[in-house]
């Protein structure tokens, strides 16, 4: 087992419609504004930039993002990612409920020194934190588009 490789799945039920949430997820250098644990996006073009992250463990990552899929009509982003995590993540929003399912799934391989050299004790906690993250996300995406009632 490579203890580096990471794949990451979460769920988030969210009562806005789906044209509301895809919309605020494509406008990633928006994320900070909304989502703590994302510090800081830099655009580099229109299809990539920089981001960095910081959850509650003491270390930021690092990463260039590319987008390789950006499609309105199935309701999906996905970006390739390299730097301190290689791999990818993809948003797929639907409707679900009395509102959107936005779902995140994400597979990467951690090439960041010091998570390499915690790779095997630190597993259980760099997952925990990336819930954390998740949660947090979320919260912060419902409260911004709450705070932005109109129709997208």
């Amino acid at each position: 087992m490579d203890w580096s490789h990471y794949r990451f799945r979460s769920l988030w039920a969210l009562p806005v419609p789906p044209a509301r949430v895809y919309a605020a997820l494509e406008r990633v250098e928006d994320y900070p504004r909304w989502w703590p644990q994302v510090r800081e996006v830099t655009r580099l073009d229109e299809d990539s930039g920089v981001i960095r992250i910081r959850s509650l463990l003491p270390y930021d990552m690092t990463f260039t993002a590319r987008d390789v899929r950006h499609d309105t009509a199935a309701g999906i982003l996905e970006i390739d990612m390299t730097g301190d995590i290689d791999g990818w993540a993809r948003w797929t929003v639907a409707a679900g409920g009395p509102g959107t399912l936005a779902r995140y799934d994400q597979e990467v391989d951690v090439r960041k020194p010091l998570l390499r050299r915690f790779a095997v004790p630190g597993r259980p906690v760099f997952r925990a934190n990336h819930a954390l993250m998740m949660r947090a996300g979320q919260r912060g995406l419902l409260a911004h588009l709450d705070g932005g009632r109109q129709a997208v």
